[in-house]
């Protein structure tokens, strides 16, 4: 089996990186490898998904102390921090931090000869309830559709309560005659450390002490039932890629009887033809000619907001910036507004006409006074 990478090698991040630091590798990672943006890496698609995979982990507080101190075991299925395992097991124990029921359930199937269900102030005669899954979904919007916020229509598999039976899963309730309304059935098992009596959850009616006359054929007596449903949201303004929004309720179905998990939404944002976003800051390179760069003027530049007119100094020259605040990003899910840099590109003239030519050789002889030129002019000949 192929050995996961470091999370942090896979995010390009040191461990001492902060929540932000984090946030921002995953939005370069997810743009670089985002798999409609690179239909021609063959391994954008995995490593995209590998880039999902360490930020889950090192953008929750727990799980990533749980990784910092285990590795990858401490947040995978058996790990510290994974589906199987017990907390703090490795390192010592407080019994106010476990039920010492449930974990004796696991090992024989059920109650510890009946006296260790309480031992840790758990367990139950009858099956508990369980909230569902949280479910984390992808969408992709548009560039514009991120920076002026957006209502976004979408289409999603939920479970909800049965509409025939209204949740119960069958008609004319009665007293479950196999465990008599407990929930539960009794069985002796013979172990190496002796004979112990298990309870078990009744599966005649799932440990909910009653069963139903009819079982209700919509919902397959189950009481919920799965519909695709088209949900309406409304993104804020400013929204990034690997920022999130939750939809209350529409994640995994819980069980008997617990509520819903939830859905989150994960945003993957579009890039656009002329500007470039760095967080809440907006980048355009603005070309401009020769003469332009040489005596200045003014020039009307777009920006996210509409046109406005910027002076250009006399010897701009490629790579210079110019800053207009409050013209970037007004981001409504962090409260931040960024600011807009102009970064100038100076064209020079592919053909020219004799004439033109007589006056450029004219303005070469000028004296540019340039501390950059004059040292590389002596450079040269030093070297000859």
């Amino acid at each position: 089996m192929a050995t996961k990478r470091d999370y942090y090698e896979v995010l390009g991040v040191d461990k001492n990186a902060s929540d932000q630091d984090i946030k921002s590798a995953f939005r370069k990672k997810a743009k670089e490898f985002h798999p409609d943006l690179n239909k021609d890496n063959p391994d954008a698609a995995e490593k995209f998904k590998e880039a999902q995979e360490a930020y889950s982990v090192l953008s929750d507080e727990n799980k990533r102390k749980m990784y910092d101190q285990y590795g990858h075991a401490g947040v995978g299925a058996g790990g510290p921090g994974g589906a199987g395992g017990y907390g703090g097991f490795q390192g010592g124990f407080d019994a106010g931090d476990f039920d010492f029921g449930d974990i004796f359930d696991s090992i024989f199937g059920g109650g510890f000869g009946g006296g260790f269900s309480n031992f840790g102030g758990g367990g139950s005669s009858r099956s508990r309830s369980a909230r569902g899954n949280d479910v984390l979904m992808r969408m992709d919007i548009t560039f514009d559709e991120a920076i002026y916020g957006c209502e976004k229509k979408f289409n999603v598999d939920v479970v909800e309560e049965c509409d025939s039976c209204r949740g119960a899963g069958g008609f004319d309730s009665e007293t479950c005659s196999n465990c008599h309304g407990s929930g539960t059935v009794t069985t002796q098992q013979n172990t190496i450390l002796g004979s112990f009596m298990s309870k078990t959850t009744c599966p005649e009616c799932n440990g909910k002490g009653r069963t139903f006359k009819k079982k209700c054929s919509e919902c397959n007596g189950k009481g919920r039932i799965k519909k695709n449903k088209r949900l309406t949201i409304n993104i804020p303004a400013g929204i990034n890629t690997g920022d999130r929004q939750r939809v209350s309720g529409k994640g995994g179905p819980g069980v008997n009887g617990g509520e819903n998990g939830d859905l989150y939404l994960e945003f993957v944002v579009g890039e656009h033809k002329y500007f470039i976003r760095d967080n809440d800051d907006i980048y355009l390179e603005v070309p401009i000619n020769m003469i332009d760069a040489i005596t200045g003027c003014k020039k009307e530049i777009p920006t996210l907001y509409g046109n406005v007119k910027i002076n250009i100094p006399a010897g701009t020259d490629s790579g210079d910036k110019q800053r207009i605040r409050g013209k970037g990003v007004d981001n409504k899910y962090n409260r931040h507004k960024g600011d807009m840099f102009i970064v100038f590109k100076v064209y020079t003239p592919k053909k020219i006409s004799k004439d033109q030519k007589k006056l450029i050789d004219q303005l070469s002889k000028t004296d540019f006074d340039t501390t950059e030129i004059s040292n590389f002019d002596k450079f040269v000949k030093n070297n000859d």
